[in-house]
């Protein structure tokens, strides 16, 4: 088996939609699993919640789960989430549907460094960094 490094994001009582919207917008195959699929839920109003959700896309693997409410939750800081690559269409259709809802925090234009960059934070929380090489100046 390969070795994957991908984002795995913890979300509170939010993941199955988080998931869906990103589903939407990447494309790919969703699988979620719930606590009462695996008997795991300590509290019965948290049954349905995710226990663990993937994506997985053309190039990309996103992970999510809920906290539990007995469970420390500081939200999601500290990380972002990078998108990069050389297909302009794509990438700007994956900024377009991250962005709804969101914040933009630096539009998506040329950079210094000649790459058309972006950050945002998503509509659930979750900071993005996008970044398609190869744009003309």
């Amino acid at each position: 088996m390969p070795i994957t490094l991908n984002p795995y994001l913890n979300f509170r009582g939010t993941a199955r939609e988080a998931l869906e919207f990103y589903h939407a917008i990447f494309g790919g195959t969703l699988n979620i699993s719930t606590f009462a699929d695996y008997q795991a839920s300590e509290d019965p109003a948290e049954a349905d919640l995710v226990m663990h959700g993937q994506i997985d896309g053309p190039g990309l693997t996103i992970m999510a789960a809920d906290v539990p409410a007995h469970m420390d939750y500081q939200g999601i800081s500290g990380v972002s989430v990078s998108i990069s690559g050389d297909d302009d269409a794509t990438i700007r259709g994956y900024w377009d549907g991250l962005a709804e809802g969101g914040t933009v925090v630096q539009p998506l234009e040329v950079a210094p460094w000649g790459d058309a960059f972006g950050m945002l934070v998503d509509r659930f929380g979750a900071s993005w960094l996008v970044n398609i090489s190869g744009t003309a100046a």
